[in-house]
């Protein structure tokens, strides 16, 4: 008697203690299903990853639905693996994968079911409140593509009469629920204390103003916040309580800056990838590696382990305008977060080789917001100084 083996779909597993939550199936229980096709879709508070099948055959069992919270290493879903003699699953190639043109028995066949979404689609559907069947995809096995969905909102839209307006609600996405947990468990669990300094980067723009160029044909695109990756990474070497992890127990230094951007998602909310090994990295590595992960973030394209591991974070708040914010939520379990503000051409006065002069600078506010618990107004000042201090010498 032949004995049906048996595939199961597991969560992966998430050193970070993450929550994650399925957001959609991409099969039904049912149909066949090839190895490594998608076939879910989970979302953390830090990245969107598809789960694919670990065999070909049939989706026999689905044991969490959509919404659903999992944790690493739990049992999402059971594949019955195909066998050669198991007839409905024999086929040299997957159902999934044969387009309707290439029947040949001349038989009416059912539309082939269209490739998969990905996140960066998913959120622009999301975005505009599309259905994926008011589209037509012009990708590879008719998958839709961004700019399907931008020429189809682009198109003028049929006027009607005017009707009476109602306030509308816009349910929050997991990344945004995800996101206010983990800020609220923050605050509530570490007391915030922010020190506010003031750093002249007058040298930093005109060493990027002079370099920028040079970067760019090296594949980097010189941004301010390379120089303050940079900064950072040479002070937490510098102050390692400071590049450190919260326990109750004790504080776990880390040997290796492995420093968090906050990303802007739009509406989305924010995801903060991580530059890892920061320290071993010069300004152009620095750079190099910010446009890859900035790039694949607003993609939807980041892979887990690239929001993993992080042990200090920046939040660049300026480059939406803003002077300063205070205090800016510790992303725990780290235990201090730096705030950018705006980069603002003032009137001050500053040290001139050694005299007094007063011109015009380009200041900006820098934050550094601490958990109380592990760090006290000395560490955090020291380090603040130190990152200060890296700017306005740049050479």
């Amino acid at each position: 008697m032949n004995m049906a083996r048996i595939a199961e779909v597991i969560a992966p597993s998430n050193e970070e203690g993450t929550q994650a939550t399925i957001l959609r199936w991409y099969k039904a229980v049912g149909e066949s299903v090839c190895k490594d096709e998608p076939l879910l879709e989970l979302e953390t508070d830090k990245v969107t990853v598809e789960i694919p099948s670990p065999a070909s055959g049939e989706l026999c069992e689905i044991l969490k639905q959509p919404d659903d919270e999992v944790l690493p290493g739990q049992v999402l879903a059971r594949v019955r693996i195909a066998s050669p003699d198991s007839a409905p699953l024999r086929q040299s190639v997957p159902a999934c994968a044969v387009p309707a043109h290439l029947a040949t028995d001349g038989a009416r066949v059912a539309p082939v079911a269209r490739p998969p979404l990905s996140p960066a689609v998913r959120r622009l559907l999301d975005q505009h409140g599309l259905s994926p069947a008011a589209i037509a995809g012009s990708g590879q096995g008719g998958r839709i593509t961004a700019h399907d969905i931008e020429r189809h909102v682009s198109k003028p839209l049929a006027t009607t009469p005017a009707a009476a307006t109602a306030a509308s609600r816009l349910p929050h996405s997991a990344i945004r629920r995800r996101v206010a947990e983990h800020m609220a468990r923050s605050l509530a669990s570490a007391p915030h204390v922010t020190t506010l300094f003031e750093a002249d980067l007058t040298r930093v723009l005109a060493h990027r103003s002079a370099n920028a160029a040079a970067f760019v044909q090296q594949g980097a695109r010189l941004t301010l916040t390379a120089y303050f990756v940079a900064a950072c990474a040479q002070a937490l070497g510098a102050h390692p309580m400071v590049n450190a992890t919260y326990h109750e127990d004790a504080l776990e230094l880390h040997a290796d800056a492995n420093i968090g951007v906050g990303t802007a998602l739009g509406n989305e909310g924010l995801i903060v990838p991580v530059i890892h090994r920061a320290q071993a990295l010069d300004l152009l590595g620095i750079a190099r590696r910010l446009g890859q992960l900035v790039g694949a973030a607003r993609l939807g394209r980041l892979a887990p382990q690239e929001v993993r591991g992080g042990t200090f974070t920046i939040s660049n708040h300026g480059v939406g305008g803003s002077l300063l914010a205070a205090p800016i939520v510790i992303n725990q379990p780290q235990v201090a977060i730096l705030g950018v503000g705006k980069v603002q051409r003032r009137v001050v006065a500053f040290d001139a080789q050694g005299a007094e002069a007063i011109g015009v600078r380009s200041m900006c506010y820098l934050t550094l917001t601490i958990d109380h618990r592990a760090l006290d107004a000395f560490q955090a000042n020291a380090f603040l100084t130190h990152v200060v201090n890296a700017l306005e010498q740049w050479t």
